[in-house]
């Protein structure tokens, strides 16, 4: 009887604990989203359950930031395992593709994160949303549109160490700002490359596709040091005609040596 007792208790902790698994509220995914980020992004009114739910994305709510923007709709996920791997599909019809995916691959000592390709921008958004990220965002207060593109990108930590490879592209469409008297100030164009350089870093490139604020410069994510810091060195500059126009502009975005403005991260 004691034996069979053991064995019934044993069968309703297993019982519960899959329960809980299987319907944990997703109210804990919005507590992990918003440790995770600072609470620079929250899961407002989440719905559902871990697995299948639903929420209200909030920008810049972390304690350091003023102003926060509430994305328009719902964010609705969907996770799935495959295999080894757990598949997160999410939809945001202001800003996700129908088709969104991201595998995540957890492992002794290691996490892999993989962008799965789609047909078409896998996201995009108003650059306005940036102002609620804080500086330097909420003082140049960008308009246009952010676009991402990616044929497919994969950032893997191994005990502390980072692997990149596959490409992404960030494209910023017809960009402007409310410290230029310019209504627009161009189209630009970052591309990261995993396959550029060493395996444990990723190039980034940034370049103007069209405009009067020609920018341009190059950089690296991530590096030997096992870290994602981000390094960056580009430079800005008017072209003829628009100096007077972009003159205060320039001052900000960067240090300024005569025309151009040195642009320096990391």
């Amino acid at each position: 009887m004691n034996a069979g007792w053991r064995w019934a208790a044993a069968g309703g902790v297993l019982g519960t604990a899959a329960a809980l698994v299987a319907f944990a509220p997703a109210a804990w995914l919005a507590s992990a989203v918003a440790s995770a980020t600072g609470q620079q992004v929250l899961l407002a009114d989440a719905r559902g359950t871990v697995w299948n739910g639903s929420a209200v994305v909030v920008l810049g709510s972390g304690p350091a930031l003023r102003t926060s923007t509430a994305l328009p709709g719902r964010l609705s996920w969907r996770l799935g395992l495959h295999g080894r791997e757990v598949e997160l599909q999410a939809r945001l019809a202001c800003c996700l593709n129908d088709q969104f995916r991201l595998r995540v691959e957890p492992g002794l000592g290691r996490l892999k994160l993989s962008l799965l390709p789609v047909q078409g921008a896998q996201g995009q958004w108003p650059a306005l949303w940036l102002s609620s990220l804080g500086s330097p965002w909420n003082t140049l207060r960008l308009g246009g549109m952010v676009r991402l593109n990616s044929p497919g990108l994969s950032i893997e930590s191994v005990q502390g160490r980072w692997a990149f490879s596959g490409q992404a592209e960030l494209h910023l469409d017809d960009v402007s700002s409310a410290m230029a008297s310019l209504p627009k100030l161009g189209s630009y164009r970052v591309s990261v490359d995993g396959q550029a350089q060493a395996a444990d870093s990723a190039a980034l490139t940034l370049s103007t596709v069209e405009g009067p604020l020609r920018l341009a410069g190059t950089g690296q994510w991530g590096g030997r040091s096992g870290s994602t810091r981000l390094r960056f060195r580009g430079q800005a500059s008017a072209d003829p005609g628009s100096e007077a126009a972009l003159d205060s502009l320039l001052n900000i975005i960067g240090r300024r040596q005569g025309a151009v403005s040195i642009l320096l991260i990391g």
